[in-house]
């Protein structure tokens, strides 16, 4: 299952070499490792990237959490995280669209305390023991969580929802007094331009989607190559529930543009 996951570690030789584990692990067909990263938390609580997660689509989601990991732990001292952010707003958004919510951070926060490091990796795995054994055998403590459709989903509700308004105002419009048809014309014009960033946004999804799957693919499929018996078997079976994930994910996304493409022909 695509995964993300945080291990935390007590010093930063630790960290490196629990990154290697998962290497290792990855080489041995055990696991499919897509994206790593590295980060420190100093005595005075602030977060800094030891080092960078792998650029290209395969990295796009782990650069994400990585980026908001730092901008939201590494924020003014007692900050809660599900306090009012405001301006971490932005920050939180990119968490959703990294698979995984804000939740996740608030675990791995009471364990990335001052003067530990945590390994951050987008990960396959047939099942938990080989990542487990290795990582706590260096002590560290590992946080997992399930890459869901968090935006894909926000899309398709606020979607229907902006349909919905669009429609109400449009009605309303046909039956209202003259001096009032302004306003309400004010109000469509608005409602409209949220649902044409509502549409962008759902096409740039479904583009990062099908970059993203086709680079998975093609890193599974290298690792395949070097692969015999029971681990080619389950490499192979990871393939083909990366192609099953994106058919998903896509249906959501294209349901979500056709949404909006109807509110505004409407």
């Amino acid at each position: 299952m695509n995964k993300m996951l945080v291990a935390v570690f007590d010093t930063e030789a630790a960290a490196f070499e629990g990154l290697s584990a998962l290497k290792d692990l990855h080489r041995g067909g055990d696991i499919t490792l897509y994206s790593s990263a590295v980060i420190a938390k100093d005595k005075n609580g602030t977060v800094e990237l030891r080092q960078e997660a792998d650029p290209g689509p395969v990295g796009t989601a782990l650069g994400l959490l990585t980026g908001s990991m730092i901008g939201i732990l590494g924020g003014p001292a007692g900050l809660a995280i599900g306090a009012s952010i405001g301006g971490l707003a932005g920050l939180v958004f990119d968490v959703n669209k990294s698979g995984v919510d804000v939740t996740f951070l608030d675990d791995v926060s009471k364990a990335l305390t001052g003067g530990k490091f945590a390994v951050l990796a987008e990960i396959e795995e047939s099942w938990t023991t080989p990542i487990d054994i290795r990582l706590h055998k260096l002590d560290g403590i590992v946080f997992r969580r399930l890459r869901g459709e968090v935006v894909a989903d926000q899309l398709m509700r606020e979607s229907a929802a902006f349909e919905a308004d669009l429609k109400a105002l449009n009605d309303e419009l046909k039956q209202a007094a003259a001096e009032n048809r302004a306003a309400i014309q004010k109000d469509v014009e608005a409602v409209k331009k949220q649902i044409k960033v509502m549409q962008d946004e759902a096409k740039a999804r479904l583009d990062q989607a099908k970059a993203e799957t086709d680079a998975k693919v093609k890193a599974l499929q290298d690792q395949a190559k070097a692969a015999t018996g029971m681990a080619k078997a389950r490499i192979e079976k990871r393939i083909a529930l990366a192609k099953v994930d994106f058919e998903t994910r896509s249906k959501k996304l294209s349901q979500a543009w056709t949404l909006t493409k109807e509110a505004l022909a409407a």
